[in-house]
């Protein structure tokens, strides 16, 4: 993974940690909790997936899907 990808998801899991946090009013240890435990992070994380390329916003709603029915929408 080249130093760029792992920047860009890096800015994408501060701006996720940050989303899960106003969702729903945790505080940043849960909200990184849940995310670096998410298949959706781990998908992120993959630079084959392509994820890192997708704003906050669209990989949120991943994310917020899979917290709450436990499935990848």
């Amino acid at each position: 993974m080249t130093q760029d990808i792992q920047f860009q998801i890096e800015c994408l899991a501060t701006e996720l940690t940050e989303m899960l946090m106003n969702e729903y009013g945790w505080d940043i240890r849960q909200a990184l909790d849940e995310l670096y435990s998410s298949t959706t992070f781990a998908r992120l994380n993959d630079p084959e997936c392509g994820l890192y390329y997708q704003g906050s916003v669209y990989i949120f709603q991943f994310l917020k899907s899979e917290i709450e029915t436990g499935k990848i929408a």
